[in-house]
C-alpha cells in the first residue's frame, strides 16, 4: 500500500514483480494480483465535474502524401500438376543381351528304392543220397594271377526275380574230383526292376548377367497442359505511408459546469506488518496472524495482541493483504469481521503454496474489528519476513 501525490496529470501506475530472482508458478496454482487507485483531494475538492460539450470540428488538414508500396507478398503456392498426356509410342526393342553363363548342375538326386524281389519258386523234391565215393587226390593249386585294377563299381541295378528252382536230380556216386573248369559264361541279366522314383530337381543356377538395355524409343507427344491452380494467398500488407499533416485545431468548446463538492476518501487508513520469521502454529479451525511491525494507524486502533484493529468511521474500505512462508503448504488464510470470514477475502489453494495474497472492497461499520488469520492447516507455518506478509486497509467512501 503506498500514497503518491500527482502533480501534473495524466500519470502511469504498473504492477510489477520486482524481485530478481526467477520466478516459475506452476499452471495449477490459483495466483492473483489487484491494483487500485483510489483519488484523495486532500484540500477538500469534489470529483471534476462532467466535460462540457465539444466544440465543432475544425477543418480537415490537407492529406498527407501516399506511403510507398508494400514490398510484394510471397508468391501463392503452385497449383496442382495437370493430367499426364497420353504415353509415346513405345520404342523399338534393344538388342537381346548375351545369354548368361550356364548355373553349375544340381546335385543329383537320391536313387530311387529297390524293387520288390520276385517270389521264390516251390523247392523240388529231394533225391534219395548216393553213397559217397571215395575221396581222390587233391591235385595241386595252380599259381594264383595277379589281381587286376579294380574297374569303378557301376550302379547296382535292381535284383531280378529269382527262377524257379529245378528239380534236384539222383545223387550219383562222387567221381573223383577233376580239375577246375574254365569259368561259365556269365548268366543273362535278370530283367531290370521298375526305375525309382525321380530325385528332387537341383538348385538352380545363378542368373545369367542382363544384357545391354536397348536403346530408349522416341518420347511421346506431351499433353495438355493441366488447370491452373488456385491463386496463392495475397502477401503482407506494404508499411503504411507515412501520416500526412495535421489540420488546425478546432475552436474549443465551451468549458461544462463544476461538479458539487466531493469528500475526502484516504482520511481513514491504516497499514501493519509482521517483519520477522515468526513461527504460526496453525490449527484447523483457524490461528490469528500477528502484525506488530511497521503499523501505521492513524485513526485506527489495535488490541494488545496485535492481532485486532477496530474501524474508527462507516463506510467503504478496501482491504488488501499477503502472507508468505518459507516453505510451500496447504494453507488457507482469511480476513474476520467481528469474528466472522469476509467472504471476498478467502483464498483455499488446491496445491501447496507459499504465497497468498488478496485485494477486495467491503462496507464496515464504525466499531468493527479486522483481523488477518491461517486455517485449514493442523502444523506450524514460518513467515518469510520482510515486508512479505501484511494487512492494509483505506476508506475509499
Amino acid at each position: 500500500m503506498g500514497i503518491i501525490e500527482v502533480a501534473v496529470a495524466p500519470v502511469t501506475v504498473s504492477l510489477i514483480n520486482s524481485s530478481t530472482a526467477e520466478v516459475f508458478y506452476p499452471a495449477i496454482v490459483p495466483l492473483s494480483a489487484a491494483l487500485i487507485v483510489v483519488e484523495d483531494d486532500l484540500t477538500g475538492s469534489g470529483p471534476t465535474g462532467p466535460t462540457g460539450d465539444t466544440g465543432p470540428t475544425g477543418d480537415t488538414g490537407p492529406t498527407g502524401d501516399t506511403g510507398p508500396t508494400g514490398d510484394t507478398g510471397p508468391t501463392g503456392d503452385t497449383g496442382p500438376t495437370g493430367d499426364t498426356g497420353p504415353t509415346g509410342d513405345t520404342g523399338p526393342t534393344g538388342d537381346t543381351g548375351p545369354t548368361g553363363d550356364t548355373g553349375p548342375t544340381g546335385d543329383t538326386g537320391p536313387t530311387g528304392d529297390t524293387g520288390p524281389t520276385g517270389d521264390t519258386g516251390p523247392t523240388g523234391d529231394t533225391g534219395p543220397t548216393g553213397d559217397t565215393g571215395p575221396t581222390g587226390d587233391t591235385g595241386p593249386t595252380g599259381d594264383t594271377g595277379p589281381t587286376g585294377d579294380t574297374g569303378p563299381t557301376g550302379d547296382t541295378g535292381p535284383t531280378g526275380d529269382t527262377g524257379p528252382t529245378g528239380d534236384t536230380g539222383p545223387t550219383g556216386d562222387t567221381g573223383p574230383t577233376g580239375d577246375t573248369g574254365p569259368t561259365g559264361d556269365t548268366g543273362p541279366t535278370g530283367d531290370t526292376g521298375p526305375t525309382g522314383d525321380t530325385g528332387p530337381t537341383g538348385d538352380t543356377g545363378p542368373t545369367g548377367d542382363t544384357g545391354p538395355t536397348g536403346d530408349t524409343g522416341p518420347t511421346g507427344d506431351t499433353g495438355p497442359t493441366g488447370d491452373t491452380g488456385p491463386t496463392g494467398d495475397t502477401g503482407p500488407t506494404g508499411d503504411t505511408g507515412p501520416t500526412g499533416d495535421t489540420g488546425p485545431t478546432g475552436d474549443t468548446g465551451p468549458t461544462g459546469d463544476t461538479g458539487p463538492v466531493g469528500v475526502g476518501v484516504t482520511s481513514d487508513s491504516m497499514s501493519t506488518a509482521n517483519t520477522t520469521a515468526a513461527i504460526i502454529a496453525v490449527v484447523l479451525g483457524g490461528t490469528d496472524v500477528p502484525l506488530p511491525d511497521n503499523q501505521n494507524l492513524n485513526t485506527f486502533t489495535v488490541d494488545g495482541t496485535d492481532t485486532e484493529f477496530t474501524v474508527p468511521t462507516t463506510g467503504e474500505y478496501l482491504i488488501s493483504y499477503a502472507v508468505a512462508t518459507t516453505t510451500a503448504l496447504l494453507v488457507s488464510t482469511q480476513v474476520l469481521q467481528n469474528g466472522t470470514p469476509i467472504a471476498a477475502s478467502i483464498i483455499t489453494p488446491t496445491v501447496a503454496t507459499d504465497n497468498l495474497s488478496a485485494a477486495f472492497i467491503v462496507p464496515l461499520a464504525a466499531g468493527d474489528t479486522l483481523t488477518l488469520q491461517l486455517f485449514g492447516l493442523l502444523g506450524a507455518a514460518t513467515l518469510i519476513g520482510g515486508a512479505s506478509t501484511y494487512m492494509a486497509v483505506v476508506r475509499v467512501i
